[in-house]
């Protein structure tokens, strides 16, 4: 669709700098046709942190502006240890990474299984897949339902952190995830599991989760009453969130995860998004606000 209007199509695939060395995880974007795409090699790669790459192909991008735009965003004072990391992990992944990533797959399907046989838990995988846009899953995000338990997503990674040592990747209000990697072997496995089932056992004295109201549909899409720049630099008021309906937002509202504003700039806000965010936070998710991280107020603009 894009290539028939003459635009280039960029992709953002944080999580996907492995896809291309196996046959058995999602396809890739740049063998979908993609323009650009940016992995971060620290993320499903063995790099450092920082450590992302581009990828460019075809005709549509003119890749000495593409290197104009990054030398305006890149430091002067690179770090030699970054690009080490990236080059290594590249070069074991041509050498290796069938191999690896055979193992963690397999590694994976095991660990599925054994936590969905596990009482008060269940583990997605089909449902997810032809729901909206969802067209494939990496089976190295292992994601685990704990509404069964009685308890929140929040709870879980709670009490796995400070009991067990174990940290989650993304967590919600009835979910955590697992992330496997090329590192993790039958051990890591194991302390997940024996993880899990404590958590079973523990769960049972753990206070009832509060509700999190969650929107539907266009609740989720509120009208974009000004341009961002002009709402972020616009003249603004802090205001309770009980008084923010029907304003209009002046900062980014962020819950993670997942990690996509339910409110930008410029967006007219409605009680729906705002009763979402509100018992979010009560029920423990997090809401990163250099303002007010406890979410009482709001920055609107000035009207």
């Amino acid at each position: 669709m894009c290539h028939s209007r003459g635009k280039p199509l960029i992709v953002d695939e944080a999580w996907g700098a492995h896809l291309p060395f196996h046959d058995g995880l999602p396809t890739w974007a740049m063998d979908a046709g993609a323009d650009i795409c940016v992995v971060s090699i620290h993320k499903m790669g063995l790099g450092f942190e920082q450590g992302s790459v581009y990828h460019l192909q075809g005709p549509l991008v003119d890749p000495v502006r593409l290197q104009q735009c990054a030398d305006l965003l890149a430091t002067t004072s690179s770090n030699v240890i970054l690009y080490a990391g990236i080059d290594g992990w590249r070069r074991q992944m041509v050498a290796q990474g069938h191999e690896l990533l055979d193992a963690a797959l397999n590694l994976a399907d095991r660990v599925r299984a054994d936590i969905g046989a596990l009482p008060g838990f269940h583990v997605p995988r089909e449902e997810l897949l032809g729901v909206e846009a969802s067209h494939d899953l990496d089976p190295l995000h292992v994601l685990i339902d704990v509404s069964g338990l009685g308890i929140s997503g929040y709870q879980a990674s709670d009490w796995l952190r400070a009991e067990r040592r174990l940290d989650m990747g993304l967590v919600d209000h009835r979910r955590v995830e697992a992330t496997l990697s090329t590192a993790d072997d039958d051990g890591t496995a194991q302390r997940l599991l024996e993880g899990l089932e404590a958590l079973g056992r523990a769960a049972q004295g753990f206070p009832t989760p509060p509700p999190v109201s969650l929107p539907h549909g266009s609740d989720l899409e509120p009208e974009m009453a000004l341009p961002p720049r002009d709402a972020f630099f616009g003249p603004v008021d802090s205001v309770p969130i009980a008084d923010a309906v029907g304003r209009i937002a002046a900062e980014q509202v962020t819950p993670y995860p997942p990690g996509i504003p339910a409110l930008l700039p410029g967006e007219r806000i409605n009680a729906a998004v705002i009763e979402y965010l509100r018992t979010g936070v009560e029920a423990g998710m997090n809401l990163p606000d250099p303002a007010d991280p406890s979410f009482k107020t709001i920055r609107v603009v000035v009207e």
